[in-house]
């Protein structure tokens, strides 16, 4: 694949840190592990996480915007993930999941779900369990550390960091709103990367 070929710049990937991963690495992430840097990070292939948003933006087009879930536990993931749903009028559950979401439906915020894309499949292990016992397909971004014996797509990315997790939502919506015929090819969102960004908070 071309740089030319890329959903963006290849430059504003890295820019982003998309490619930086972790000092540990799983046996299920070898294959989108492009090198080990000198000081130990694992990186990503930063051509394979591209491919990847264009394989989970064509499977999550094929459902009902609003039977499409994603969750994130992780902080920097929870504004990226609002502003996902917000702009493919899809739902989000940030911050705590309550157990029993899409297992149990005397809950009041119990969700039946066609689809379910999580941030981190260590941190929102919870919606990984109740999608896997629901037989609900999961999308999860996914690090050099991550396991993903309970994920259908793994999206590998640096999903610890601000900026990465940002680009990553963002481009994932586009794709989907381009798959979905509801954007033209090549043209923009209008939302910005930015918007997608969780503020750093103050210590």
């Amino acid at each position: 694949m071309s740089e030319a070929e890329l959903l963006i710049q290849l430059d504003k990937y890295l820019a982003a840190g998309i490619h930086i991963g972790t000092q540990l690495k799983t046996q299920s992430m070898l294959p989108f592990i492009y090198r080990v840097r000198s000081d130990g990070l694992y990186v990503l292939d930063v051509r394979k996480t591209d491919e990847r948003i264009r394989v989970a933006a064509r499977f999550i087009s094929r459902f009902e915007p609003t039977k499409v879930l994603v969750v994130s536990t992780r902080t920097y993931g929870q504004k990226p993930a609002k502003k996902f749903a917000e702009v493919t009028r899809a739902r989000a559950v940030t911050g705590r999941f309550i157990p029993g979401t899409l297992t149990n439906p005397s809950l009041p915020n119990y969700m039946d779900m066609d689809v379910v894309i999580v941030t981190d499949p260590r941190t929102d292990i919870q919606a990984l369990i109740e999608a896997e016992k629901a037989g609900i397909p999961t999308v999860a971004l996914c690090d050099t550390d991550n396991l993903t014996s309970k994920v259908d797509l793994c999206i590998p990315t640096n999903n610890k960091g601000r900026r990465a997790l940002s680009l990553i939502y963002w481009l994932l919506a586009r794709q989907v709103l381009r798959e979905r015929g509801e954007l033209p090819e090549g043209s923009e969102l209008q939302v910005s990367v930015e918007e997608f960004e969780a503020k750093i908070k103050a210590q």
